[in-house]
């Protein structure tokens, strides 16, 4: 398998065929990231100290609970044995443990993989007794995967292979005809030892992980089975999928959302990349449909971090100006090449908006008590 020009994948026909996939959890199906952030941060500071953020997301991706909890006692100079940190910590992520939501694209990919009798496998770097935890909280995971393995239950946890290589040993195939699909750079070199094919989902700070993988992604939402010789999808409705949807707020500014959120990072998952469409209610009163481009704009975000351009369906004549927004993602429509930014010419975002009007329009999504408005003149 290797990449073509436009960043998707091109089959290989000498390739074995793939007859099982193993996903990776933590930042590739479930976003635990996101729901447990602030928790090392209010530990540290039991004991005076302040977390780096960085440094510490570099440290632990991807490792075993026994080696980032040991590099991390090690960094901040605890009093405290990497057991010790252990024992302490693990109940403050247990408690947010039940509000980590699974990444765009994740449950639609369980689901079909599952109801087209394609054997799963779940292999982490976490302990089995966390695995189950987080699981439990995630409708249909635990009947779906056919092996769910944990660091625990191996030699050695990633980059060893050894999860991998049990995995598929207990699924009864050989490594050849494994899909592999990760996040970290830790995860990628795995698969590489266990001589399967990988795919990674990586988020920006893992960036070293497309050099290794056989292709790389920014969502599971762009994942095709069928390059892989795996049944295709079959819910995208006229050039548009539903997926769950995805909330953010904020202040609407120069047709971009600049977030709210109390930490100051985005609420936004970092497997959300693309062009989608949704709602925005304007300062609780006006309510439009949207465009909703999720990328890197290289004019207005000089580091390249994510940025999220609005523009509103059917609405060119609507001014909006520094008004306070909610957001509702409900569906997507395409990737962006690693190249493009969120800036669409008129004649693609026109394509955009009748992909948009025309799925929202769709019963589905109907809301008698919502009012869209379209192409009224003035600012508000």
């Amino acid at each position: 398998m290797s990449c073509c020009n436009s960043g998707r994948c091109c089959v290989q026909t000498s390739k074995p065929k793939i007859l099982v996939v193993i996903f990776d959890l933590d930042g590739t199906l479930l976003d635990t990231e996101r729901a447990t952030r602030g928790v090392l941060g209010e530990f540290l500071a039991k004991y005076g100290k302040v977390l780096d953020k960085e440094k510490e997301k570099k440290k632990t991706l991807g490792k075993t609970l026994k080696e980032s909890s040991a590099a991390i006692v090690k960094d901040y100079d605890l009093p405290l044995t990497p057991d010790q940190f252990i024992q302490e910590i693990i109940p403050m992520y247990q408690e947010k443990w039940i509000n980590a939501k699974a990444l765009p694209g994740a449950n639609r990919l369980i689901k079909h993989l599952y109801d087209h009798g394609i054997p799963i496998a779940l292999a982490s770097n976490s302990t089995r007794d966390y695995i189950d935890l987080k699981i439990s909280h995630q409708k249909g995971w635990k009947e779906r995967f056919s092996v769910i393995l944990g660091s625990d239950q191996v030699k050695a946890g990633k980059p060893s292979g050894d999860l991998f290589e049990e995995a598929a040993k207990r699924l009864g195939v050989d490594a050849a005809h494994c899909l592999v699909i990760e996040d970290s750079l830790v995860g990628v070199k795995a698969a590489n030892a266990a001589k399967m094919e990988v795919v990674a989902v990586p988020p920006q700070s893992e960036t070293g992980s497309s050099t290794l993988a056989n292709t790389v992604l920014h969502s599971l939402l762009e994942f095709q089975p069928e390059l892989w010789g795996l049944p295709p999808f079959e819910d995208w409705i006229d050039n548009a999928l539903s997926i769950e949807p995805i909330y953010l707020s904020g202040r609407y500014l120069n047709g971009f959302l600049h977030e709210a959120t109390e930490d100051g990072t985005s609420a936004l998952p970092d497997q959300a990349f693309g062009v989608f469409f949704g709602r925005a209610e304007v300062d609780a009163h006006w309510t439009f449909k949207v465009v909703v481009c999720v990328g890197r704009d290289l004019e207005c975000s000089s580091n390249h971090q994510k940025v999220i351009k609005i523009y509103i369906v059917d609405g060119a004549d609507v001014c909006l100006s520094n008004q306070q927004m909610k957001l509702e993602i409900l569906g997507y429509i395409k990737s962006l090449a690693s190249k493009e930014t969120t800036s669409i010419d008129g004649q693609v975002l026109e394509e955009y908006n009748s992909i948009a009007r025309g799925f929202m329009d769709l019963p589905i999504f109907k809301e008698d008590s919502r009012r869209f408005l379209f192409g009224k003149n003035g600012c508000l």
